[in-house]
């Protein structure tokens, strides 16, 4: 549940990175850094994850969240300036996976990278759930 939850927060927060930076016509690095921290809690809050899965998947997930925004802005762009709906080319660019390569190289930035390692940072932290005293002292008390 926590993953899947992950997942749709990864594809909102890419939507509305996109429908930020298309308005603005800016790309705002810290909107990778509010993607990672959505994923990560939407993983925790729904998954209740203490092991390394969750974290990976977060991280991966917020990632992914990242990638997915940038091609959706780059995607509004080309729609805007070729007059074409941006369903049109935002389908057709996640089929032809060559097209997508292209479009991300041509919106890359070095300091993406930065923010992406951030994204990527939060994801992982924010996907564990804390354990409490309390849980802590009925698991060791049943052991014990």
């Amino acid at each position: 549940m926590g993953i899947a939850g992950g997942l749709v927060a990864a594809l909102v927060g890419a939507a509305v990175w996109a429908a930020v930076t298309i308005a603005t016509k800016y790309q705002i690095g810290f909107m990778a850094v509010g993607v990672g921290f959505i994923v990560g809690y939407s993983v925790r809050f729904l998954g209740k994850g203490i092991n390394n899965t969750f974290g990976i998947a977060g991280a991966i997930l917020a990632l992914g969240g990242c990638v997915l925004g940038n091609l959706a802005t780059a995607c509004g762009f080309v729609a805007a300036q070729e007059s074409v709906p941006f369903t049109s080319i935002f389908f057709t660019t996640l089929v032809n996976p060559s097209i997508a390569l292209g479009l991300l190289k041509a919106m890359f930035s070095p300091m993406d990278l930065l923010f992406y390692a951030i994204a990527g940072y939060e994801g992982y932290r924010f996907s564990f759930r804390e354990i409490t005293p309390e849980e802590v002292h009925a698991v060791t008390k049943k052991t014990v």
